[in-house]
């Protein structure tokens, strides 16, 4: 016979049969499965040997975990805290007898809210703040809080915002302003937060400011969450955006522009004050060195005087006709020394004087000069004469 007639399973040369062309079934498959797992029990020996062979492997990949460098494991035996894991490998018993949940500790978290709220001098203000903070104990952050943490901390957060904005005036809080002054009104506390003190913080530039609006703020929100035991820790509020509500905008812009104006004017006004001022004190320190001068000069030449009259009078006591002469020609000398006039000295007649040294430009006699006249000159000639 060929080995390709037709009948007898359609034998080929090697004495095997060709493949039919049906894939095997989904019961082909699990008949196969029984079997071969049939060997290892028989019957229904063999299902029991596949469920603890899953058991076994459950077992060995529910009893470790791994605790990543940036997270805390909190183990729960029963549902009830037992232990916290710190990062790691770390053994435990299986599920459902013990059960990991996994907090990260190192990542910072960050809330945002918006609130509008009033100011010590009663002025509305909206304010956007940001908190960041991560968690610093896993296992309060899980259980201590009745509800979701983060809006536990948005409610303290903006109690803590209030208490801080509502105990200074509205200028120490917007972002544009810090040199106005004003007084606080006594600070109000949050329902939701301790009692805490806060101080009046007085008019100084705006940064300053910010940053310890801001600082209040941090203390009073971690004194809360630690009141509530949250298990958080804040690293950081900051003011995103402070002004006032878009209603009163126009009537805010108009109070900055007066604002800005007045501060010019004193600016203006305290230039003109360091040019004058020094001006104004050289001058009084002149004066009042001239004046000083001017007093010792009097006083030197008065003790002068003082001296010369008594030197005089001791003169006029040894011998008073001399002193008295000498003193008569010595003011004469002075008087006729400013007399515009020129005298005769043989005659006693006098002469009128022409300012002929200003018309001619002559040498005359000068003022005061005693002169001789004709008739005396004649009269000395005769007396010469033999």
């Amino acid at each position: 016979m060929a080995w390709n007639e037709p009948g007898n399973g359609q034998r080929d040369p090697w004495g095997k049969n060709r493949p039919t062309g049906n894939k095997p079934g989904l019961d082909d498959i699990l008949k196969q499965l029984r079997d071969r797992f049939g060997k290892l029990g028989g019957g229904a020996g063999g299902i029991f040997v596949i469920l603890l062979a899953f058991v076994i492997v459950w077992v060995v990949m529910s009893s470790y975990t791994i605790v990543d460098a940036r997270q805390a494991g909190v183990v729960l035996r029963f549902g009830k805290y037992s232990r916290t894991l710190q990062p790691g490998f770390h053994l435990k018993f299986p599920r459902p007898l013990e059960t990991v949940t996994k907090v990260g500790t190192t990542e910072i978290r960050s809330v945002s809210d918006k609130v509008r709220m009033l100011t010590s001098d009663e002025n509305i203000i909206s304010v956007d703040f940001n908190v960041q903070y991560q968690v610093s104990d896993a296992r309060k952050y899980l259980f201590s809080l009745s509800g979701p943490p983060e809006d536990t901390l948005r409610q303290a957060a903006e109690a803590a915002v209030r208490t801080v904005v509502g105990a200074n005036i509205m200028d120490n809080v917007l972002t544009s302003q810090g040199n106005e002054q004003g007084t606080a009104a006594t600070p109000a506390t949050a329902s939701t937060a301790p009692t805490v003190a806060v101080p009046v913080v007085p008019a100084t530039p705006a940064a300053a400011v910010r940053d310890t609006l801001q600082q209040q703020t941090r203390e009073i929100l971690q004194a809360t969450l630690n009141e509530y035991d949250a298990g958080l820790l804040v690293t950081d509020v900051s003011f995103q955006n402070v002004a006032p509500p878009q209603e009163v905008k126009d009537a805010f812009d108009d109070v900055n522009a007066a604002r800005e104006d007045k501060q010019g004017t004193e600016n203006n006004a305290r230039a003109y004050a360091s040019q004058v001022v020094p001006v104004a004190r050289g001058d009084a320190a002149r004066i009042l060195a001239e004046a000083q001068g001017y007093n010792a000069q009097r006083v030197a030449i008065a003790t002068g005087d003082a001296a010369r009259f008594n030197l005089i009078l001791k003169e006029y006591k040894s011998a008073p006709d001399v002193t008295r002469r000498r003193l008569w020609l010595e003011t004469v000398e002075d008087v006729m020394s400013n007399n515009p006039k020129v005298l005769d000295g043989s005659g006693g007649r006098n002469m009128i004087y022409l300012p002929l040294d200003r018309a001619t430009g002559k040498d005359v006699p000068g003022v005061g000069a005693v002169m001789q006249s004709a008739g005396s000159d004649a009269m000395a000639g005769k007396e010469k004469q033999p």
